[in-house]
């Protein structure tokens, strides 16, 4: 039987910067959650599914931030202890439920001490602590696709300077060529934020400043991500509505003209790729599929909220383990009842059917309707998966195994659909994001507006630093270097988010604020140039050590160049 249609998942992977950041609640302990409930169930079922001889594809992009942190022997050893700690505080948990002559939470905390005893065996063992090699061999052999995104996730469209996007992107393109021995293809755009180009007024006249995908193209990326609404138009939906599993705002807000460019005069549609820009044929846009995307998504009827999946908020008072399963919609947390496996384990096989059979009926109906093939590309955050909702990445993989076996379905990448089935039209994508409301909201409001007149000081300060120090070397070089790893760190989009939300904003100010003070530090000494003296020189030791990824950075990326890529 033809294929009638494409098929991906876009998994997008991302941790703020979390290295000797501190412990629970906030800090490093982020990694090491991610790493034993997401990332190695992930690649166990991977691996899994390859070992059965399962021909599956999927996009799986990793932050350069995250790759950094992911390949640390600092975090890969807390890691060994978080693991070990866990493990150990289940059997605890085994010996005290057995006194309180609780059979179903012992029998809980033994499934907890198996469950965290394999992450520690499959990191040591099946993956040598070698995450991210393990995902570059499944690329190699053909499996997935791997995409970047900028640097430390800055938030693009919110920077003013050109100099910064390119900063952000040419280190995080550096970043995956180090790790994966290649060149990468696709991009996840930080929150999916997207700006076309527009015209800035300055006080030597008007600059026009590019647009994104004038960045992408320059650095060879051919594809990237948008939410729905950004590609269908409409008001946003899914995630972008604000009804979520997870911490997202719900207000929009829109700036900056557009530029005209050549736009499709028919309905836009997301099982479709488009050329974005005013040059056709270098970059393109895939958009996340709504109707899949909402039964994941979806705080009312998506997959997770179902009441037999393990309940994410309910800790236990001793150890913090989840022993509770969501038992019913509004139930309160002091009556939720006890988490049974092998029940989430049956509802994992019949929402992976639904699922299946949703993605074979969307296809088949767009073919029939359109006679040409169509894609469908369906876009999550990684975490979601095993943190968030703990039986979704068993679910992936019942979804993947099944998809395999669908003879009318083509299992792809992001940049395969584009290169094997590639655009005929060009789209005037508006600005967006995946934020709530569609728009910027989430990173500029009135509760983090005070955060971005100081990260565009910080960005005129490098371009000047840059300016001043073109041939720099020896400890002015480690300065300059030092000072350009601060400015991406103080970017990151992870800290207005996280002041927006609620959900750790003293902690996300004082992280904005220990980068910039930093940057600032930098900067000064090398404006006054005081590189060499011993005070200088032990104060640059303690911030590599403190904050050290991207060690082949280089402050030449930061150069002024607005208006032009």
């Amino acid at each position: 039987m033809s294929k009638v249609g494409g098929f991906t998942f876009v998994l997008h992977s991302h941790l703020p910067y979390a290295r000797q950041a501190g412990m629970w609640p906030h800090g490093e302990e982020w990694v090491h959650e991610a790493i034993a409930e997401t990332y190695l169930p992930l690649l166990n079922a991977l691996y899994d599914l390859k070992d059965d001889g399962v021909v599956f594809k999927l996009t799986i992009g990793v932050t350069p931030i995250l790759g950094e942190q992911l390949s640390d022997p600092t975090i890969i050893e807390h890691f060994v202890s978080y693991a070990a700690e866990r493990s150990a505080w289940a059997e605890d948990d085994i010996e005290r439920f057995e006194q309180s002559q609780e059979p179903g939470l012992r029998d809980l905390a033994r499934y907890y001490h198996h469950f965290y005893a394999r992450a520690l065996t499959s990191f040591q063992d099946r993956f040598k602590s070698d995450l991210l090699g393990a995902l570059a061999q499944l690329q190699d052999e053909g499996y997935i696709e791997i995409a970047t995104s900028a640097a430390t996730h800055g938030y693009l469209p919110l920077l003013s300077r050109d100099s910064s996007i390119s900063g952000q992107l040419a280190t995080g393109v550096k970043a995956y060529e180090r790790r994966f021995g290649a060149k990468p293809k696709s991009i996840w755009l930080p929150e999916c934020a997207y700006r076309p180009a527009y015209i800035e007024s300055t006080p030597e006249g008007d600059i026009r400043r590019p647009g994104l995908e004038n960045f992408l193209a320059r650095y060879g990326l051919e594809t990237f991500f948008s939410e729905t609404h950004s590609v269908e138009g409409g008001n946003p939906v899914g995630k972008a509505a604000g009804e979520a599993i997870g911490p997202y705002g719900a207000v929009t807000r829109h700036y900056s003209p557009e530029l005209e460019v050549h736009e499709i005069d028919e309905p836009r549609t997301t099982f479709q790729p488009y050329w974005v820009g005013d040059e056709p044929g270098k970059v393109a846009v895939l958009a996340r599929n709504n109707d899949t995307g909402q039964q994941v998504w979806s705080a009312t009827f998506g997959y997770p909220g179902d009441y037999w999946y393990r309940e994410f908020h309910k800790k236990d008072a001793t150890s913090g383990l989840q022993y509770w399963r969501v038992g019913g919609s509004g139930l309160d947390l002091a009556f939720k009842p006890l988490y049974e496996p092998q029940r989430a384990s049956e509802r994992v096989e019949e929402h992976a059917e639904h699922y299946v059979s949703l993605v074979r009926r969307l296809l088949v109906e767009y073919y029939d309707a359109h006679g040409h093939y169509g894609v469908i590309s369906a876009a999550y955050d990684t975490e979601l998966f095993g943190h968030w909702w703990f039986e979704g990445v068993d679910w992936l993989k019942s979804v993947l195994r099944r998809l395999a076996a669908a003879p009318e379905i083509e299992l792809t990448t992001a940049n395969q659909i584009v290169t094997e089935h590639p655009p005929d039209r060009v789209l005037a994508l508006p600005e967006s994001s995946w934020g709530a409301g569609g728009g910027h909201f989430t990173w500029l409001n009135s509760e983090t507006q005070w955060m971005w007149p100081q990260i565009n000081r910080a960005e005129v300060r490098m371009e000047t630093l840059v300016a001043s120090s073109t041939g720099a070397i020896g400890a002015e070089r480690e300065f300059l270097n030092q000072a350009a790893r601060e400015l991406l760190l103080l970017e990151s989009s992870d800290w207005p988010f996280l002041v927006t939300t609620g959900q750790a904003r003293e902690y996300a100010v004082e992280r904005f604020d220990d980068h910039l003070k930093r940057f600032h530090q930098l900067a000064e000494i090398i404006e006054l140039g005081k590189t060499e003296e011993p005070e200088s020189v032990k104060f640059l030791r303690e911030l590599q050590d403190r904050d050290n990824p991207f060690p082949f950075i280089d402050y030449h990326d930061f150069r002024a160049h607005q208006g032009s890529v």
